[in-house]
């Protein structure tokens, strides 16, 4: 199926997201492929000037400090990681500004950890700041943080990163550029086709997908599945392509069979998600686990009630108050997450007893839901980008 009409309507996308893989920006050397990222710009600039909002989240940093350092492979020790992100990152934006400079756009530099979107405040900020440059028509390039990002706080590839920033900004079409054609299913024979139209992404999908980075990227065709299948969980279309084809962009708006199209869920559980949720969603590395019970489950997916500490049968993890939790049956299905009002330790004590109970549980009692329905979020599928 090549979506035909699908196509067609991505011509109405106003504000893009296209995030641009290491490995079509740099060469195998980690050089900056500066005729490549050259005719990228022009594309981009030409979306801007016909008075679209388009943001950048562009990898390299790190392949192009590499190669300033004289580094042959990359690091395998954080701190070497974080030094080349730091020598190239500038040079990264320096290509930026004068390409952009060169066909009269202005770009502005937006680095990121997955605290700044994790918490409250930081999340609000990112996206007023994003906003702003929009408004002025300034080019946002974003990347992750590389020089201050650990394990903890790391996206662990652009391509999570542009669905978050997609989400952040409500973008209309998310474009992940790579170094092929798009999804490639198998045709028999040892032989892969090019998939037009994938209508969301299953775990058949998943297994095909192959193409796990390289020396210079971290990033391969399953973790852009799973980055396009949130974001079209949400509303917005996304279309994986050949970002070294000229004028691959423009092709893309025009409505041209090109790449991979993940197709938008428009009536989707996730379609209708506020800020708010949407931040519950997609935000958090869960920290843990709630295992409750078929009546729970059913409460929270079909009368949207609050989780009870009753229908809970298991704690995994150990959290405190105030974070986010995945909640999942007995079998496995994971089907919410949301933000606790009691800690890991606290709800052991309390689950499977009543409201009524908790206070002569806990000697306190000061929420009577383990999560208030406002804090929830359920859909029909699996929740964000982390695992």
């Amino acid at each position: 199926m090549k979506g035909t009409e699908q196509r067609k309507a991505l011509a109405q996308a106003r504000r893009i997201v296209v995030k641009i893989g290491s490995r079509v920006l740099v060469q195998s050397s980690g050089r900056p492929d500066l005729r490549r990222i050259k005719g990228l710009v022009k594309d981009i600039a030409q979306l801007r000037k016909g008075g679209r909002e388009v943001v950048v989240v562009s990898s390299g940093a790190i392949g192009t400090g590499m190669q300033a350092l004289g580094m042959r492979s990359r690091p395998d020790a954080l701190p070497e990681l974080q030094m080349a992100a730091a020598v190239g990152q500038s040079r990264l934006m320096a290509h930026y500004d004068k390409l952009f400079s060169a066909e009269r756009c202005r770009v502005g530099q937006v680095l990121l950890t997955h605290d700044d979107l994790k918490d409250r405040q930081r999340h609000l900020n990112a996206r007023n700041t994003m906003m702003a440059l929009l408004r002025n028509g300034i080019v946002p390039i974003v990347n992750e943080n590389d020089v201050v990002s650990v394990d903890e706080i790391k996206f662990g590839d652009n391509d999570l990163l542009a669905a978050l920033v997609a989400l952040l900004i409500e973008a209309d079409l998310l474009v992940l550029l790579t170094t092929v054609d798009g999804f490639r299913a198998p045709a028999g024979k040892g032989k892969t086709k090019r998939v037009s139209l994938l209508k969301g992404v299953t775990a058949e999908e998943l297994k095909h997908a192959v193409g796990k980075g390289s020396d210079l990227s971290t990033g391969g065709m399953g973790s852009k599945l799973q980055a396009a299948n949130m974001v079209a969980k949400v509303s917005a279309p996304v279309v994986i392509a050949d970002g070294r084809k000229p004028k691959i962009l423009s092709k893309i708006l025009k409505g041209e069979d090109t790449g991979t199209l993940v197709a938008a869920e428009q009536a989707g559980a996730g379609a209708m998600l506020g800020g708010r949720k949407r931040w519950i969603a997609f935000f958090h590395k869960p920290q843990g686990t709630l295992v409750v019970d078929d009546g729970a489950r059913d409460a929270l997916e079909k009368k949207g009630k609050s989780l009870l500490p009753i229908g809970i049968r298991d704690v995994e993890g150990h959290f405190p108050a105030g974070t986010v939790v995945h909640v999942r049956t007995a079998s496995g299905v994971l089907f919410a997450c949301g933000v606790v009002d009691y800690s890991s330790n606290d709800i052991r004590k309390i689950k499977g007893h009543r409201t009524d109970e908790i206070a002569g549980l806990l000697g306190f009692k000061d929420y009577d839901e383990v999560i208030h329905r406002d804090n929830m979020v359920v859909l029909g599928i699996e929740i964000g980008g982390w695992s």
